[in-house]
Formats: C-alpha cells, sequence, structure tokens
C-alpha cells in the first residue's frame, strides 16, 4: 500500500515545525565544554596586586596544615562518609596515619581510602593552584570611597592586572565586579569600568586575560545588561581589543531577577539582552534573602528561598552554555586567638582556635555539598581558608560514588548497545546521561582524572561528547 505521502512534498507540512527546531537549538545549543572554575574569590579592588593570587594561596595552603594536618582530622572535621569508624585519640591518629605513609591504602576500608584520597588531593590542590577564579571587587567589597579614590583605584588595578598578565601571576580565571546599573550608581559602575578597561588595553597592548570577565551586580532588568553590552562595543572600538573580546557575567540578587512586572522568568530576557556575551549567572545569597524579607539569622545558604531561586536559574539556562553558580558563607574559618612574638598561644587557646575553625569549616562544607546537591557545581569562597573546603566538598562528593557511578555507566553502555544492535527499545538512556554527567562533572571539578575514567569502559573522548546516545551510536557503527 502506498504511502499518503508519497503524493505531495512532505515539506510543506515540515517547513514551520524545522524552522522551530533551528530556532530550538540556537537558543539551546547545549552545556559549554570550556572548564568552569569551582569558586569565585571577592576581594577589594583596593587591595588586588599582581601577585595575590599566590598571596592568598599560600594563606589557603597554610591553614589547612595547620587545622588539618593529616586526612583523620579533616575527616573528622567535616565528618566524612565513614569518619565514625576512624580514631580519635591523637596515637591512634598517629598509628594509622605512619601506617598508610608506609603500607600504602588498604582499598577495601573505605573511609580510610576516602578520607586519605580527598586529603590528598585538596593538599596538591592548594599546593599546585589554590585559587581557581578571583573578581577584582568594585562593589561590596571596595564600598563607597569617593570618585577620586575608585578612580585612582581602578587606574591602579588595571595596571597590576597588566603586571600579572607578564609575569604570569595572575588566577586562571579573573575578572572585576562594578556598581550596579540601578538609578544610584549606574554613573559611578560606568565610569570605573571606563578607566579599568581603557587602562588595562593600554597596557597590554590590547589584550585581555585569560577568561576575563566583567561581573554586573544586582540585576533587576534586561536594559541593565544591555547598556553595558553597548560599554563593551564602544570600549572594544576605541581601543586596541578585539571585537566580542569582553564578555560578562551577571548576578541574581533581587526578586525583580527571577520574576518580573508581569510575572515572567526574567533570568533568560537577560542573558538573552547580553547578545551571547554572558559566560555566567551567579547567585547573590545575602542580597537575595533581604529582598524576600527573611531576617539576617536565617540568611543562609540552604534556606529554601535561595532554593527557589536556584531552581529558577537551573530551568532558565540548562542547555544554554551559561555557567551557573552559587553563593558564599559569610561565617569565616578564622580562630579567635593569634599569637604574637611576645605571647605565644596556650593549649587552650589552640584548642579554641582548632574547635572554631572546624565548625566554620563544617558549615561551609555542608552549604557547599548543598550546593552539589542541587546541581550548582561553582561557588563563591570569601577566606583563603575556606579553600581547601571548597575542594574537599567537591572531591568527597563525587569519589562517595566513584566506584559505584563507574561500574553502573559500564553496564548502561554494554547493555545498551547490546538492545541496539537487537533491535529493542533502550528507554533508560536518562540515567546513563545521569552517569555520564557525574564523570563530566567530577571530572572538571578535579575528583577523577584520566586514568580514573578507564574503569568506565569509556575512553576520555566518548566521555567529552557530553551525550550518552552519541556513544551508544558511535558504538553500534564500530560494531
Amino acid at each position: 500500500m502506498a504511502s499518503t505521502f508519497e503524493t505531495f512534498d512532505i515539506k510543506d507540512v515540515t517547513k514551520d515545525l524545522d524552522s522551530a527546531n533551528e530556532h530550538f537549538i540556537k537558543a539551546y545549543p547545549g552545556e559549554s565544554t570550556k572548564r568552569q572554575p569551582v569558586h569565585t574569590v571577592y576581594g577589594g579592588a583596593n587591595l588586588f596586586k599582581s601577585e595575590t593570587a599566590l598571596k592568598i594561596g599560600g594563606l589557603a595552603n597554610k591553614s589547612l596544615l595547620e587545622y588539618a594536618p593529616n586526612f583523620v582530622v579533616l575527616a573528622h572535621a567535616l565528618e566524612f562518609e565513614g569518619h565514625e569508624s576512624l580514631p580519635t585519640l591523637q596515637v591512634d591518629i598517629d598509628k594509622l596515619v605512619a601506617h598508610v605513609h608506609e603500607h600504602g591504602v588498604d582499598h577495601s576500608n573505605k573511609a580510610v581510602w576516602l578520607a586519605h584520597t580527598v586529603y590528598e588531593k585538596v593538599k596538591e590542590k592548594v599546593e599546585r593552584e589554590p585559587l581557581e577564579d578571583f573578581r577584582i571587587d568594585f562593589e561590596d567589597g571596595f564600598g563607597n570611597r569617593g570618585d577620586k579614590e575608585e578612580d585612582e583605584t581602578a587606574v591602579f588595578a588595571a595596571k597590576q592586572v597588566a603586571l600579572g598578565m607578564k609575569n604570569n601571576t595572575l588566577s586562571p580565571f579573573i575578572g572585576i565586579r562594578i556598581k550596579p546599573f540601578n538609578r544610584e550608581a549606574s554613573t559611578r559602575g560606568i565610569r570605573t569600568l571606563d578607566l579599568f578597561i581603557t587602562t588595562l588595553a593600554q597596557e597590554s597592548g590590547g589584550k585581555l586575560p585569560d577568561n576575563f570577565v566583567v561581573t554586573l551586580p544586582k540585576v533587576e532588568i534586561p536594559e541593565q545588561v544591555t547598556t553595558l553590552v553597548k560599554l563593551f562595543k564602544v570600549l572594544e572600538d576605541k581601543t586596541e581589543l578585539a571585537p566580542n573580546s569582553l564578555k560578562m557575567e551577571i548576578m541574581i540578587e533581587t526578586t525583580q531577577a527571577v520574576i518580573d512586572v508581569n510575572g515572567n522568568a526574567t533570568i533568560r530576557s537577560l542573558i538573552n539582552a547580553a547578545e551571547g556575551r554572558c559566560t555566567g549567572a551567579h547567585f547573590g545569597t545575602y542580597d537575595y534573602t533581604a529582598s524576600t524579607d527573611v531576617i539576617a539569622k536565617y540568611q543562609i545558604m540552604d534556606n529554601p528561598v535561595c532554593d527557589f531561586a536556584r531552581h529558577i536559574m537551573k530551568v532558565s539556562l540548562m542547555g544554554t552554555g551559561v555557567f551557573i553558580s552559587d553563593g558564599a558563607t559569610n561565617v569565616m574559618p578564622v580562630g579567635p586567638h593569634r599569637a604574637t612574638p611576645d605571647s605565644p598561644l596556650t593549649s587552650l587557646q589552640i584548642k579554641e582556635n582548632i574547635e572554631v575553625v572546624h565548625k566554620a569549616w563544617k558549615l561551609d562544607f555542608d552549604h557547599i555539598r548543598h550546593s552539589l546537591y542541587h546541581a550548582f557545581y561553582q561557588g563563591w569562597d570569601l577566606h583563603p581558608a575556606q579553600f581547601p573546603i571548597r575542594y574537599a566538598a567537591n572531591y568527597s562528593f563525587f569519589l562517595e560514588s566513584f566506584v559505584e557511578s563507574a561500574h553502573r555507566l559500564k553496564n548502561f553502555v554494554e547493555k545498551a548497545a547490546q538492545a541496539t544492535l537487537s533491535g529493542d527499545v533502550f528507554d533508560d538512556a536518562a540515567t546513563g546521561q545521569g552517569l555520564l554527567n557525574y564523570f563530566l562533572r567530577a571530572l572538571n571539578a578535579g575528583a577523577l582524572d584520566e586514568n580514573d575514567i578507564k574503569l568506565t569502559g569509556l575512553s576520555l573522548d566518548e566521555i567529552k561528547t557530553r551525550s550518552f546516545l552519541k556513544i551508544l551510536e558511535m558504538r553500534s557503527k564500530l560494531d
């Protein structure tokens, strides 16, 4: 029997569909394949110098070694999975640490393996690359200091960035946060941006640091983003900067940035206004909770009002290639007592310092894990002593389920390929994609490396396709 569609051109029916599908693909090109930093650190512009990344990296390393001299201490402080089985007495801790140092880790003891693996990875990270992303802050971290001082700071900071580029002392990701483009602060924000970018372009010969962005805080309406795009174009035209080289991040810190005056979700309209220049959207915990009338005591990362905003961010931006980032824990892991050359700390003061720092570490750890659970793989850090905890939270989050996930993914691929070859319908690709997402994020965070991927039976190139269905298609063609 002849098909009805043989009698006319099928394109007459699918014309509008084809156009709509093309528009959809352009609107949702997929997740970015670029590296996403796991944290962004904000520091007052008045304090920034070309060697800032090196200096605060050293402080992060010092904090780890002082308050977690071995893997057992860190495991107990952060309550890693299985930490209850690890020794608590110092003599027993010393014995276990010495035994592992001499004989290696017994992989069948998951508690020891996890604690030791996380600790060694954290220690290596804070020695090699403690700071991933830094934002030179002209907003909250700088405050209102008067026009003359901000002008001078903008010029000085730009020169320091140029010096850092020359000496290779900048963090892998870097940028500036200017004041918001609301009625009160837009003029100041524009002037600072102009002074900074113009000076930097002059000092660097028209070059920007790798992964440089301008962060626009407290965005409320698309016109604020549009204005920044216009300024970018002017600056690129008036300096030696390449066209389209200036990129931005927006901050979601108000209710209006989530739901607009008409009751519609706002975030996608903000991204569209950026004309492809927006690389990230960052959630501002404390401004947002303040805008929702939350009292100070409950302005915390895991308040449910924050989860609502995060979920709107997530559904608005998935598939767009725009990175999303969570906020920060504002309780600093700093001991109350400080030694001086004339007054060393007593044993009681040392104990109190450890207790305070470990308590702050655990709060930060829990907040980061909360973000990771909600699929926010980047967040803010406000103090170098938080860096080791950022990495510990990421590494433990992924390593806890590493072996299970590797075996599951290997089985899923093998069974799915068999089903494809035999003509059966494989309807659980979403689970396979979820497992693939695990490895993509674990690799990005540094929790796993290329050697770890071998346990899945997949190659790194297959993992990098970012698509479970593509892996199956590739394998079916090979067979």
